[in-house]
């Protein structure tokens, strides 16, 4: 008998809560304000030792603002070679308008340059849309398709996986793959799958925001652009070693 009570009255309890829950007030505050914020990333800022006993400076960079379902982004990535006389070189600098699709995804298109920062230097201006977020068992991935003024197409996919061995150290494995669905003759972009980059880092973080990390990377160029490199004397696979650090503000 005791028994049935107590079952009773937790179902009374529960039937009364939605009557009491729809009694909300138009002049109530809401339980979170919507808000903006930012943050200014450097998921790679390292020193590269090749193969070839050469030294480069690579950056990896984002920087957002905005609040949970619209943002604005910047990204940017480059190299700098030492001791070749030559100034950097941008992978990419783009900026980008945010759309969260998903959960953990977001649909992002703007504007991107790439080439040599020297100035008055030619550089290939283009139209970006990005596919930006995390697949399932926690791939962080970032996709992109390129067009440029010449209606050139470009695709590129990048994929990074952290491996907790710790409560502070991580192993990331990270994959990039560059390809264009059309010649573009002018930036010695061939048609086709025309590189592949796979990397092992080991990061330590000494606070949230700051974390050092050594790795390796094994880098090869693909088809036609094989061929293009080789035919120039130049060697279509790279292996280097490198040390940097990842922190965020």
């Amino acid at each position: 008998m005791r028994t049935l009570k107590i079952v009773m009255s937790l179902s009374l309890a529960g039937m009364s809560v939605p009557l009491f829950a729809g009694h909300a007030e138009d002049h109530w505050p809401e339980p979170i304000k919507s808000y903006r914020t930012g943050q200014v990333l450097f998921d790679r800022l390292e020193v590269t030792r090749t193969d070839n006993d050469e030294d480069l400076i690579v950056w990896d960079m984002l920087a957002w603002y905005g609040g949970d379902r619209n943002r604005i982004y910047f990204k940017s990535e480059g190299e700098n070679r030492s001791d070749d006389g030559e100034p950097a070189e941008l992978e990419s600098a783009e900026l980008l308008a945010s759309r969260l699709i998903a959960p953990f995804w977001e649909i992002q298109g703007g504007l991107g340059t790439r080439g040599s920062i020297a100035s008055g230097a030619e550089r290939e201006n283009y139209l970006v849309f990005s596919l930006f977020g995390m697949a399932p068992y926690r791939f962080e991935m970032d996709n992109s398709l390129t067009v440029n003024e010449d209606g050139d197409i470009a695709v590129n996919i990048e994929a990074e996986y952290d491996i907790r061995l710790s409560q502070l150290s991580y192993l990331q494995p990270r994959l990039e793959m560059g390809a264009a669905l059309t010649d573009a003759e002018e930036y010695d972009r061939p048609s086709g799958f025309n590189n592949v980059r796979m990397g092992l880092r080991y990061r330590y973080e000494l606070s949230r925001e700051l974390a050092p990390y050594i790795g390796v990377y094994w880098s090869r160029a693909l088809g036609d652009k094989a061929d293009r490199v080789r035919d120039q004397g130049g060697d279509e696979s790279e292996i280097g070693v490198v040390v940097g650090v990842r922190m965020w503000f």
